[in-house]
């Protein structure tokens, strides 16, 4: 049994979980790391990490995750955190139910699971942290992502009630809201659009036409965009700071939109960022 202290990472394929999974590694972690797809284990094999299955949106691979990794730590867990998620676009008016339950159980419902199935074992060792990786689009909603804005602002809450609830357990929870981050995330975000969202009968067409080209790279870039790195130095702070911050925001934009918030009236603010969109 390792003496290193162990934390299960989730969306490991790429971008955050991936850098943040070899990062945590090198810097002397245990990482247990999940993806969805078999063809993505090897990748992190072949680094050194244990890597596992897992899908949020089926709670057989949750609960199998949590067996395998309990049963080398000998039951024991230092640190959760929860990354794996994709972006829903498309107009709320456009938007099936399946695709936004789709949304809200891989976004929310799943790390709800995973993260109930390892408090017991962080409060009966007296400590703990769990690290949520949210989104400034869960304090700061943008036109044409309400299922991922509603996905993120109910984390948000979860999360926030959470912290509150495992006050004085031990257990320290935190959130991180990065901005524009390099990762696949926009091309997974297209993929998703297609698959749901009517892009030439709809009232938003023309939106979406220009929506299309910008998130298959076609004209400009994020502003700000940063590399993963970027969130790595927010989540060692908030695995290892004695009080961790209840909320990180990593990017400047995202610091940004957050300010503005505080000091805007809102129907001025939400005027403003809607012309965002």
């Amino acid at each position: 049994m390792s003496n290193r202290p162990s934390i299960i990472v989730t969306g490991c394929s790429s971008g955050i979980g991936a850098w943040c999974a070899r990062a945590l590694d090198r810097d002397g972690w245990r990482v247990f790391a999940t993806v969805r797809r078999p063809e993505d284990l090897a990748a992190l094999e072949n680094d050194g990490i244990e890597a596992f299955l897992m899908d949020y949106t089926r709670p057989d691979t949750i609960s199998s995750l949590v067996d395998q990794v309990f049963d080398r730590t000998g039951g024991r867990l230092d640190a959760l955190f929860n990354n794996g998620a994709y972006g829903q676009a498309g107009a709320v008016e456009d938007l099936p139910t399946e695709a936004l339950r789709l949304q809200l159980e891989t976004n929310v419902i799943g790390w709800h699971d995973l993260t109930r199935r390892v408090i017991p074992a962080m409060r009966a060792q007296g400590q703990g942290r769990i690290v949520q990786c949210s989104s400034i689009l869960g304090i700061v909603p943008y036109k044409w992502r309400g299922a991922y804005n509603a996905s993120k602002f109910a984390l948000e809450g979860l999360t926030l009630t959470m912290r509150m609830e495992l006050e004085g357990s031990g257990i320290k929870v935190s959130l991180i809201e990065p901005g524009p981050i390099s990762s696949r995330f926009t091309a997974n975000a297209v993929t998703h659009i297609e698959r749901f969202i009517d892009l030439t009968g709809s009232v938003h067409a023309a939106e979406y036409e220009r929506q299309m080209r910008r998130l298959k790279g076609e004209s400009g870039k994020a502003r700000g965009k940063l590399e993963p790195d970027a969130v790595y130095a927010v989540l060692k702070r908030a695995l290892t700071a004695r009080e961790p911050r209840p909320h990180y925001i990593v990017t400047q934009p995202a610091k940004q939109g957050a300010l503005l918030k505080k000091l805007l009236p809102a129907a001025l603010f939400y005027r403003f960022i809607g012309r965002l969109g």
